[in-house]
């Protein structure tokens, strides 16, 4: 039963922190400012990787080295982001680090979804056959697109302020 209530947990603060960061990710691309939603994607994030490490393992796990990197990033995401308040080049930092955090959030989904969904599963097994790794080529080029566009536009453009 707790196992079942931590998944739960888990599961809900991965999906707040990926449709969160949609919002921030929008923000970047449209060069405003999202205060609120930027919180509530760094806290369910940072949430979602500390819970990971909560599950019974007996070995290091590729998802503990996603985890682990993901707390790294967005540790200096927070820091680019309230610590250094975004000056200078730590504009871009900030944009960059969130959103390496928000595709190893995507990442994980589409690998959680890979191994849950039976329709996927049966396409790729054990994750190594070409449909798996065709939809996560195809994640991470858009998220180098999209960081791209947003590291141009956040850190060129004017900024609101928006809750």
């Amino acid at each position: 039963m707790i196992l079942g209530i931590d998944t739960f947990v888990h599961v809900v603060l991965s999906l707040i922190g990926i449709l969160s960061g949609l919002v921030v990710a929008y923000g970047f691309l449209a060069a405003k400012r999202f205060d609120g939603w930027t919180g509530v994607f760094l806290a369910t994030t940072v949430l979602t990787s500390v819970t990971g490490f909560f599950f019974p393992f007996h070995k290091f796990l590729p998802s503990h080295a996603v985890g682990t990197i993901s707390l790294i990033v967005l540790a200096i995401a927070a820091y680019a982001r309230y610590g250094r308040k975004m000056a200078g080049g730590w504009r871009r930092t900030y944009v960059i680090t969130a959103m390496v955090a928000l595709y190893l959030n995507v990442f994980v989904l589409v690998a959680q979804l890979f191994m849950k969904v039976p329709a996927l599963r049966a396409l790729a097994p054990t994750q190594s056959e070409p449909p798996f790794v065709a939809a996560q080529v195809t994640v991470l080029l858009l998220f180098v697109v999209l960081s791209v566009l947003a590291t141009i536009r956040f850190g060129n453009e004017q900024l609101r302020t928006n809750s």
